[in-house]
C-alpha cells in the first residue's frame, strides 16, 4: 500500500491515464474527483461489493436452470 499526504487542489496520477483530484478536505471527510477512461469502472467499495454479489447470484441462478431437451432433427 502506498500512503501519501495530499492537500486540497493536489492530484495523484495512476498509470498515466487516471487522475485522482483532492477537491476538498473538511474535518474527517475528503472530497475527491476521479478522471479515468470510460472503459475503467470506478465505484465506491460498498457499491462494488453489491455488484459482485449480484453477479454471483446471477451465476448461481443460471447454473441451477433446468436443462432443456432439444428435439433431434430427423
Amino acid at each position: 500500500m502506498l500512503i501519501l499526504v495530499r492537500k486540497a487542489g493536489q492530484n495523484l496520477v495512476i498509470n498515466d491515464n487516471i487522475i485522482v483530484k483532492i477537491l476538498e478536505v473538511k474535518k474527517d471527510q475528503v472530497k475527491i474527483g476521479i478522471v479515468a477512461p470510460k472503459e475503467i469502472s470506478v465505484h465506491r467499495q460498498e457499491v462494488f461489493e453489491m455488484i459482485k454479489e449480484a453477479n454471483r447470484n446471477a451465476a448461481v441462478k443460471k447454473a441451477k436452470l433446468p436443462k432443456i431437451q432439444i428435439p433431434r432433427q430427423k
